[in-house]
């Protein structure tokens, strides 16, 4: 049987302001990409979550982002490699500490947005992610875009890699991200969203923005915690996967 994990970004929040509905994601999803106060995200909600995520059995990844609060991580920054393989670290051992305090462990790492997008071909940048994961510890997986620089560099250094896909995300003919900031580049109709979600899964394939076919194989299936109804879209999500015969559960 076909399987796949579904990760959502969760702890997205800050003080009294809260932007993801944790308690109601992690009923659905089973990988949790926590925000560890770089682009969002403090200390009593990173623990909140992670003591929710255990309870629920999902596993926790620490979302590792630029220094970046004002911008939600969404800005392009340009930081010294070592500046950002410290920052990388800092943030994973933050999250450890909780993660550990709930009974659980750091899972996985991921980066968040503009990190995200970058490392896909900087390879300067990358190779800084790498480096603070292996300096905050070499056994965790690292999850991103099929065929990044990133993955590359990490399975170079002896790093576990995971390829993931975006059911809500329009993609290029390249096999990238369409920018958000372009007309068309967030699928907001949940049918669709369904629909591709199990193509992914089954086929291994995805139409792009410009009517293409390509290959997105992906042990995961990242849904965005911050869009209108994440919670209710996830859960058609997962009911559309396993009516289809595909298996959600954990990589990690």
């Amino acid at each position: 049987m076909t399987s796949i994990d579904l990760n959502a970004d969760l702890g997205e929040g800050f003080g009294r302001w809260r932007l993801t509905d944790d308690e109601r994601l992690l009923s659905v999803v089973t990988s949790a990409n926590v925000a560890c106060g770089f682009h969002a995200g403090d200390a009593a909600t990173m623990r909140r979550v992670c003591e929710l995520a255990a309870a629920r059995g999902v596993r926790i990844g620490a979302q590792v982002s630029y220094r970046d609060l004002a911008g939600f991580g969404r800005r392009a920054m340009d930081v010294p490699p070592a500046e950002l393989a410290a920052e990388v670290a800092y943030q994973i051992g933050a999250l450890e500490v909780f993660a550990r305090a709930a009974g659980a462990r750091v899972a996985y790492v991921k980066p968040h947005g503009a990190l995200y997008n970058r490392v896909v071909r900087d390879e300067e940048q990358a190779g800084a992610v790498v480096d603070g994961v292996l300096l905050a510890d070499a056994t965790l997986p690292v999850l991103g875009l099929p065929g990044s620089r990133l993955l590359d560099l990490a399975g170079k250094a002896g790093l576990p890699v995971v390829t993931e896909a975006f059911a809500d995300r329009a993609y290029t003919d390249e096999g990238t991200l369409v920018p958000r900031d372009r007309e068309g580049a967030v699928i907001t109709d949940p049918a669709s969203v369904v629909a591709r979600s199990v193509d992914l899964a089954r086929s291994g394939e995805v139409e792009t923005h410009a009517g293409r076919r390509i290959g997105v194989r992906a042990r995961s299936l990242c849904l965005h915690g911050d869009t209108p109804g994440a919670v209710d879209l996830a859960r058609r999500v997962r009911d559309g996967l396993e009516a289809s015969g595909v298996r959600v559960e954990a990589f990690a």
